[in-house]
């Protein structure tokens, strides 16, 4: 059971982490649809910088019920 509920989290988080990649796509993701040029290197700001640090959450989580898996 225990097992079971992990394996539809994992996949859920490497859904959303799939999808939130996507969108910080250089160039085509959320900066790109406002006018952002990427040709020149500036700081994460607003939406980009939530993405960021979300996809780092989301990764750690992910990594971490890996383990969890491994353990059970």
């Amino acid at each position: 059971m225990l097992i079971s509920v992990l394996n539809v989290i994992q996949l859920i988080l490497a859904i959303l982490l799939t999808i939130i990649i996507l969108l910080q796509q250089k160039g085509g993701g959320v900066g790109g649809i406002f006018g952002g040029s990427s040709n020149i290197y500036s700081t994460k700001r607003g939406v980009e910088k939530t993405l960021h640090y979300t996809t780092i959450a989301i990764a750690i989580i992910f990594f971490g019920l890996s383990l969890a898996r491994l353990v059970i």
